[in-house]
Formats: C-alpha cells, sequence, structure tokens
C-alpha cells in the first residue's frame, strides 16, 4: 500500500513539473508575442526606435558586450582587454536604468553642472594614480608670453672618463655590427601645436599662467626626444615653426591653435613620404604631484597620451597610443598615465591625427615640473619608441621568429 503511495506522489510531482513548464512556456511566447504587438502598432510618437536603443546601448562600455558573449564563445572572451576592470552587474544594471556610471562623476554631476557635461574625456587605460579627477588639463590661453631668457641656465655636459677612454676590442666588434637605420628616410614628425608651453622652475614665474616662454619651452623635450631617436637609427624631423606667431599674424584666437598647425603637419607629410609617425608634444597642468615619477634615483616627467575620437578612423591611433603605453609600463611602471579620448563640445576632438594612422598628442610633465624632467622622459620615450619601431619592422619584413 505505501509503494502505491509513493508512486502515485512521484507521478503527480511529474505531472505538475510538466505543467509548470508549460504554463512557463506558453506564457512567455505570449509575453513575447504581446511585446512585437504593441511595439509594432504603437504609433510612431509611442514606438521605440532604433535610434533609441542604440542611444540606450551606446553608453555601455564594449567590453561589457565581450563578457556577456564570451560567456557562449570563448573566443569573445580572449580577446576582451586584459585591463578591463571586472564586470559588476550592480553597477551594469544601475549604468542601463539611470545611465550614471558609479566610477565616473560626470555623469551624475553633468546634467546638474553647467559646461560640466562638455567634457567627454573617457579613460581607455588608466595608469598609476589616473583618474577622472586628475584628466589632462590644456593649457589657458596666456594671457602675455614671458620673452626674457630662462633664469636656469643649462648645464654643460662634460665627457665622463668612461668615454675619453679609448673603446677596447670589445667595443671594436660591437661597432663593427650594423647598427638598424632609417637611412635617409625620416618616419618620424614631431611638432608642436603649443609649442610655448614651458615648465615654471626653468622661468622667473610661479603662477601656471606664467608658464609660457618663446626661448625656453617644449620644444627642447622634442628637440630632445628627436637627437636619441637619430641615435637610434630612427630618422625624425623635429619642427620648430612658432604656432603662436601664426595665430598673431592671422588674427587667430588661441583655440584656434590646431587650425595653425594643421598646415604645418600637411606641408611635412606631404613633403616627406617617408613620414608615418606623426607626435604633437605637450605639457600638462595639473599639479606635480600627478606629473612626476622618481625611477632609480631619477626624476621624470609623467607622460600621458592623447587621441581624438572624433577623428573616423581614431582606432588606429588609439592602437599606437595603447601599444607605447603597455611598452612603457613594462620597463618603467608609473612612468606613463595612460592613454585618454577625447571628443564633444569644448575640445578640437580631432588634433590632427587624421593626417596619419600613427599619430598620437602626448603631453609630457606638466607646469610644475623641471625642463630637465620633460627632455629626461622625452628620451626614455624615444628609446620605447625605437624598440617598439624596430621590432614591428622585423614583423613587416618577415623576420619575425
Amino acid at each position: 500500500m505505501g509503494k502505491k503511495k509513493n508512486s502515485y506522489k512521484r507521478k503527480r510531482s511529474g505531472v505538475l513539473f510538466i505543467y509548470k513548464r508549460t504554463l512557463i512556456l506558453v506564457g512567455s511566447i505570449l509575453f513575447l508575442l504581446t511585446g512585437i504587438a504593441a511595439l509594432t502598432s504603437a504609433g510612431p510618437a509611442y514606438r521605440l526606435s532604433s535610434q533609441a536603443i542604440t542611444d540606450w546601448t551606446r553608453q555601455l562600455d564594449s567590453s561589457i558586450y565581450l563578457y556577456i558573449l564570451g560567456n557562449e564563445n570563448k573566443i569573445f572572451e580572449s580577446v576582451r582587454p586584459e585591463e578591463a576592470p571586472s564586470i559588476q552587474l550592480s553597477a551594469v544594471l544601475m549604468q542601463m536604468l539611470t545611465t550614471i556610471k558609479p566610477d565616473d562623476p560626470r555623469t551624475l554631476l553633468g546634467s546638474e553642472i553647467p559646461g560640466f557635461s562638455l567634457y567627454e574625456n573617457q579613460i581607455v587605460i588608466a595608469g598609476e594614480g589616473t583618474n577622472y579627477t586628475n584628466l589632462p588639463i590644456e593649457s589657458a590661453q596666456p594671457d602675455h608670453v614671458i620673452e626674457e631668457e630662462p633664469t636656469q641656465e643649462k648645464e654643460e655636459e662634460t665627457p665622463s672618463e668612461e668615454n675619453q677612454n679609448p673603446p677596447d676590442d670589445s667595443q671594436e666588434q660591437k661597432d663593427e655590427e650594423p647598427a638598424p637605420s632609417t637611412g635617409e628616410k625620416d618616419v618620424v614628425f614631431i611638432y608642436h601645436t603649443h609649442n610655448q608651453e614651458s615648465y615654471l622652475p626653468s622661468l622667473d614665474a610661479d603662477q601656471k599662467d606664467s608658464a609660457y616662454n618663446k626661448n625656453s619651452n617644449v620644444t627642447d623635450a622634442g628637440e630632445a626626444m628627436a637627437k636619441r631617436l637619430e641615435e637610434l637609427g630612427i630618422g625624425t624631423i623635429a619642427d620648430q615653426t612658432d604656432i603662436g606667431a601664426i595665430l598673431n599674424e592671422n588674427g587667430m584666437a588661441y583655440h584656434q591653435s590646431y587650425d595653425a598647425s594643421r598646415g604645418v603637419v600637411e606641408a611635412a607629410v606631404a613633403e616627406h613620404k617617408d613620414v608615418s609617425f606623426v607626435f604633437d608634444i605637450h605639457r600638462d597642468s595639473l599639479k606635480r604631484k600627478d606629473t612626476t615619477k622618481e625611477i632609480e634615483g631619477d626624476i621624470y616627467a609623467k607622460v600621458v597620451f592623447v587621441v581624438g575620437a572624433e577623428n573616423k578612423e581614431y582606432e588606429k591611433n588609439l592602437k599606437l597610443a595603447t601599444d607605447l603605453h603597455k611598452k612603457i609600463e613594462a620597463k618603467y611602471p608609473g612612468l606613463s598615465r595612460g592613454v585618454i579620448t577625447k571628443q564633444g563640445a569644448g575640445v578640437d576632438g580631432i588634433y590632427n591625427q587624421d593626417v596619419s594612422d600613427k599619430a598620437a598628442l602626448l603631453e609630457i610633465g606638466g607646469a610644475e615640473n623641471t625642463l630637465d624632467e620633460a627632455t629626461r622622459t622625452a628620451e626614455l620615450f624615444a628609446e620605447i619608441f625605437a624598440e617598439y619601431y624596430w621590432e614591428a619592422e622585423k614583423v613587416q619584413g618577415g623576420q619575425a621568429e
């Protein structure tokens, strides 16, 4: 009798299970059909447009989609950037429902503080200490340009005892080995849209808005970078055009600096057909604590990469900046502040980076760094770039291992 009773209970529970599953399936189908009918029969004013869906999903980071797809196909998971933050369901749901990103205060304050939403900088890769509170700040328009020579004189380099001694046999053997070189080809073009940006410790000034000089400025860092690149066999042009003078001659405002420098870049790329890498060197306006790094007892000005996201093919420039950032971090952790993109009102958004798919804007240090710290970083960057360049040449030449 007991066995029959247990068998009856099992059959009944099985029937109930099938019944529930059937109800859920039928209910889901009815809900889906009802939703489709509502969407297709609603008037245009109430219909959910594709543009609305696009605006709703565009706010989500692409790494989130890769994470979702990666749960079904491991190929998508493998291409998800290693530096992408872990996915938190609560943060994603909050972002989808409110458009507020918990780690980005601009999404909350942008609609409340006038002008706050104009700045659409996005941190692609955050370097050491980089967050949305200390993003690169372009220099304000100078009230005047300091014309006098800097009070801090550059120290003359004296040859060390090691350099004074004749090279030994092993050194001669090394010299016999041909170093890689681009020959007569110039492949790198360095210029400065804000060429009079300078560094306060090198000037008789103590205000960031006074950190401008015609004689001692960021072009010195560009020259140091070019010189080191040439030593490493990479043909480089270091442009010294005074963009500020072009603005004055043509009655242009300071915010039109990129328009003024565009002609310089276009002419250089047109004249020098081998130029493929274009670097615009600036200095930032942040405090020294955000722009300085000590490495093995030496002080360096930090570097940050800025990519204009309004350039239609900015992804190629973004890849260059990302690759260089990673190489810097691999050898000198903390020297790079990361990679950011800029777009929207209040910024240029292109930065002349549409003239080459290997262009980048580099902010080397800030107004409170010294010129020596900036040039030291420029030389270090040249060495990192040289490694990157020759590795890429080997791959393209089919000599990669």
